[in-house]
């Protein structure tokens, strides 16, 4: 016994030794000092533990508290990677959120901005690229821009009760007609002008003045002829195979601006039922484009990217009386089959058909004849003798074709008989009695009140 208990003692003061013991409670031999205890909270929290424990299980002996201070050794080495952990995550998001908040406004890490010039030089090629093919053709269709001056008589202004001629300012395109060289612009822009009173400006400073004038109000078409030596023309291109998404340039002289240009896709297509005032036009069958054009581009052309000339400027639809994004261009083949004719005899001769048209044939009533959509137009009246009537055409029947062009609208029709030569045979599909049909017929000259 008595050397058991010696052992014990011996143990003791052995443990005893290096903490020291006051107070029945496990301490430094030198207290609790700063020195001893320091900054680190898990050292004040150690000794702490150890002062609780003594004091609380000194009646259960010393085992007890050196479990508990076991546990408290493996807590102490396990919470600070826990703690760690913790703190290395809220320090790495608060560097991603840094860098999130800095690459909002682009990077100033010298590394990425040097790769981030490397990108941008790669994906500016192929805007450069499309940025030199609006520049060339800026350069080929420019020195055929005119801007056009004219003292009209169409429209007049009173003061002090007496007329006096308004000044009318538009655009124009150089072009070859035959072998004349011409004009291209539009009816409203030199409207009720003698050729003395209309100034056309090119873009080699040199200004002219028109031979001859043509103009055809129901089309809005006007050329002019000019006499001129080593003068620039523009290439004519074909509208027919321009589609919705293409790129278009815009060419004029919008508030007095001369040969500016402007940058657009073609917007839309078979625009024909505009309200263009008392102006007397129509025959629609626009062009739509978002390129801006604005008053004083009248008459300037619409070129496609290979540098032709596609539609001549003519409208817009606006509020404030300036771009909206939205303009209208006649198409230059519809354009040419008018402005051919002037030149070449003076006058136009529209085709005729020798039908009335349905204007309210709806989608019900085309589900009712069976269609799955609002095509066509419908027959209300066929004129006697007319070139309709002697291919059998009858009242209710709808027209679905005209030659290979599937027929959208009753204008759609209108506008395809008076761009159709006189005298050319064409063939009409048509809808009768839920039963499809073909039919032909010769076109004749329109008489002075014609129907279609």
């Amino acid at each position: 016994m008595l050397g058991q208990s010696s052992m014990k003692s011996t143990g003791r003061c052995a443990l005893a030794s290096c903490y020291g013991v006051r107070n029945g409670a496990f301490l430094p031999r030198d207290g609790l000092t700063k020195k001893t205890v320091g900054n680190d909270p898990f050292n004040q929290c150690g000794i702490l533990w150890f002062v609780i424990m003594k004091d609380r299980f000194r009646r259960f002996g010393d085992r007890i508290g050196l479990r508990l201070t076991g546990l408290l050794i493996l807590v102490w080495v396990l919470l600070p990677g826990a703690v760690y952990s913790r703190d290395a995550k809220a320090q790495q998001g608060d560097a991603r959120t840094f860098l999130i908040g800095v690459d909002r406004f682009g990077p100033v890490d010298e590394k990425a901005r040097a790769e981030l010039q490397r990108q941008l030089a790669e994906s500016a090629k192929l805007l450069e690229a499309q940025s030199t093919a609006m520049r060339l053709v800026a350069k080929l269709v420019g020195p055929a821009v005119v801007h056009i001056e004219a003292q009209t008589t169409g429209r007049r202004a009173l003061q002090h009760g007496a007329a006096r001629p308004v000044e009318e300012a538009g655009s124009g395109v150089l072009v070859k007609l035959g072998e004349k060289t011409c004009v291209l612009t539009n009816r409203h822009v030199i409207a009720g002008a003698t050729p003395d009173k209309v100034r056309v400006s090119l873009a080699d400073g040199r200004m002219v003045q028109p031979q001859q004038i043509w103009s055809d109000p129901e089309s809005d078409v006007a050329v002019m002829e000019v006499v001129l030596e080593n003068v620039v023309t523009a290439a004519l291109g074909n509208s027919d195979v321009i589609d919705i998404g293409d790129f278009v340039l815009a060419f004029g002289s919008p508030f007095g601006l001369s040969h500016s240009v402007t940058f657009g896709i073609i917007s839309g297509k078979g625009r024909r039922d505009l309200d263009l005032g008392d102006s007397g036009v129509r025959l629609q069958d626009f062009l739509q484009t978002d390129a801006a054009i604005n008053p004083g581009n009248s008459g300037g052309p619409l070129v496609n990217l290979k540098g032709e000339v596609i539609g001549i400027n003519t409208a817009i639809a606006s509020s404030s009386g300036g771009n909206e994004g939205v303009g209208f261009a006649i198409p230059i083949n519809t354009f040419l089959f008018t402005a051919k004719q002037l030149v070449e005899k003076g006058s136009v001769t529209r085709a005729f058909l020798g039908v009335t048209l349905d204007a309210r044939f709806s989608f019900e009533a085309a589900q009712a004849a069976g269609l799955q959509q609002r095509i066509g137009a419908r027959v209300v009246t066929v004129a006697p003798e007319s070139p309709a009537a002697q291919a059998g055409i009858q009242a209710g029947d709808i027209v679905l074709r005209f030659g290979e062009i599937v027929v959208e609208s009753d204008a759609h029709l209108i506008n395809l008989v008076n761009t159709t030569e006189v005298g050319k045979e064409v063939t009409l599909e048509i809808l009768r009695n839920g039963q499809t049909q073909k039919v032909k017929t010769v076109l004749v000259p329109r008489p002075v009140n014609p129907t279609s």
